[in-house]
């Protein structure tokens, strides 16, 4: 049968994967505490919807960092995508651009940034030891018309994921990556004042990984053009807190210094609706866009854009709301 939500993709592509991929796309660190309450925490908060407004005309339109995009859910980095599909990511950029919203490119994807030359794309930045590396990939990603710049600052370290202890994860062979993943090749040292050095590429600077109020303020003292909310998906550090439970603190530490973005267990239209309605300016998708590619290349991601638009759309509609920009902390409990 066709797959009707991302639930679906995500059982399909359990049985798609081998063990090896599975385990490291589907798992979190520890005892995976955080990774299920990043989903549950969707689950506690419920809309408010409103009666008798006018929604005869919805859009689901809405803008990030000045660019326009047809929903508010963008695609976040997310490692090794060929160890999925064998399109991997460029099946993705594509997949985005058609679907009218941003990619955002690893630096440790199995695709160079200059062979992604589809639509709107933000580059991820892991800062490796030495940094030659990591300047090398950031020239060529500002040579190839990227837009933003990612730091992940929550990778001094990576974290331990017990699923992939089990199988005795390794990188399939074949697979050429662009950066470092395992062994200690992050640069532990990185500090706020690297923020500068990236915002010397000329691009915006996105800081991803933030969890904590005062970590927002630090990071708009330091210049950066948006935060994401993100525990990465899980996979660093179990028992911290789910994503939309530290949204709002954010949001009201950065007080508008700055776009908020929200990843984490975003599985519904009407999840990106709840982040919506506590600050966030969009959501990104990482594991939910993953299925899709795992079961279905590029047809699958744009299978599972165009259900978070029709969900996002219907979503709007019942709220009261008439696009993104209306919905409210009103629209929340």
């Amino acid at each position: 049968m066709r797959p009707v939500n991302v639930w679906d993709y995500e059982r399909l592509a359990e049985e798609k994967l081998d063990a090896n991929a599975h385990a490291y796309f589907a798992g979190g660190a520890g005892d995976e505490v955080t990774l299920r309450d990043n989903v549950a925490a969707f689950e506690r908060r419920k809309l408010r919807p409103r009666m008798l407004v006018d929604v005869a005309t919805v859009s689901t339109a809405t803008t990030v960092l000045g660019t326009e995009v047809a929903l508010p859910v963008l695609l976040a980095p997310l490692a090794m995508q060929r160890m999925a599909h064998p399109d991997g990511e460029e099946a993705t950029a594509r997949a985005a651009a058609a679907a009218g919203t941003i990619m955002c490119l690893s630096s440790a994807a199995t695709s160079p940034p200059a062979a992604l030359d589809s639509g709107h794309r933000w580059f991820q930045v892991y800062v490796w030891r030495p940094r030659t590396k990591t300047e090398a990939a950031i020239e060529e990603a500002v040579a190839s018309g990227y837009s933003a710049l990612v730091l992940t600052v929550d990778v001094p370290y990576l974290g331990r994921r017990e699923r992939d202890v089990r199988v005795g994860f390794k990188i399939p062979e074949h697979l050429d990556v662009q950066g470092e993943l395992f062994g200690q090749h992050f640069d532990s040292s990185l500090s706020w004042r690297d923020l500068e050095w990236l915002a010397g590429y000329g691009l915006p600077v996105v800081v991803k990984g933030l969890l904590t109020a005062e970590d927002a303020e630090l990071a708009c003292e330091h210049g950066a053009a948006a935060v994401v909310v993100s525990n990465h998906g899980g996979r660093q550090l179990d028992g911290v807190a789910a994503t939309l439970d530290v949204l709002e603190e954010v949001v009201a530490a950065v007080d508008g210094r700055a776009e908020v973005l929200l990843d984490g267990g975003v599985r519904r239209g009407t999840d990106a609706l709840k982040a919506l309605a506590l600050g966030a300016q969009a959501v990104m998708i990482g594991r939910a866009m993953l299925w899709g590619l795992a079961v279905a290349g590029e047809d699958g991601v744009k299978d599972v854009l165009r259900m978070f638009q029709k969900e996002i759309e219907l979503g709007l509609a019942l709220l009261g709301c008439t696009s993104p920009a209306g919905v409210s902390r009103a629209h929340v409990r």
